[in-house]
């Protein structure tokens, strides 16, 4: 989550879910095509019925150090790390067109795997929570930036608010070609 924004970390989750999924998850779909007031409600449930759950984020340095696709992998990795995968058949499903590189378990990748795969939507709604939730945290530290309103995307307000401000350590130097020299 968070692959397109100008600040913020990009976080992924992975999820086991149990055979047959918990009833209370069948309204789990895309987080995009959430409110975020469900968001947080599923977030709860899918925490809650989960067989494991892990989260994992690359930060914004990271995103600069790497490219955004490899720390897109790198947090996909670490959230495929805090999972308890036990099972020798097990198969992961990645949301996208690439598997997770340096992963050992198998793994598929299916395009819109969110709309197509109930835990891929689970793990979707952990990750749009946990970014949103820190995304919060960082509007209390930073507020004149207005993160809490754009979550890091690059808006009018937040693209005035860096010509206004300048960056911060939260800031994805690598995006702000529009507004670094």
């Amino acid at each position: 989550m968070g692959r397109g924004p100008l600040a913020g970390p990009v976080v992924a989750a992975a999820v086991i879910l149990p055979e047959p999924p918990h009833p209370s998850l069948q309204e789990v779909k895309d987080s995009k095509k959430l409110t975020p007031r469900k968001r947080e409600t599923l977030f709860t449930e899918v925490r809650k019925h989960a067989l494991s759950f892990g989260v994992g984020w690359a930060g914004p340095r990271e995103v600069d150090e790497i490219n955004i696709l490899q720390a897109t992998f790198l947090a996909m990795k670490r959230a495929i790390d805090r999972i308890n995968i036990t099972e020798e058949n097990s198969l992961i499903v990645v949301d996208g067109n690439k598997i997770v590189p340096g992963v050992k378990t198998p793994q598929i990748a299916v395009v819109s795997g969110d709309d197509l795969s109930l835990s891929v939507a689970c793990a979707s709604v952990l990750a749009k929570v946990v970014r949103d939730r820190w995304l919060a945290v960082l509007a209390r530290r930073y507020p004149e930036y207005g993160f809490e309103r754009h979550k890091g995307y690059g808006t009018k307000e937040h693209y005035r608010a860096i010509e206004r401000a300048g960056v911060c350590v939260e800031h994805r130097r690598s995006f702000l070609t529009r507004v670094l020299p």
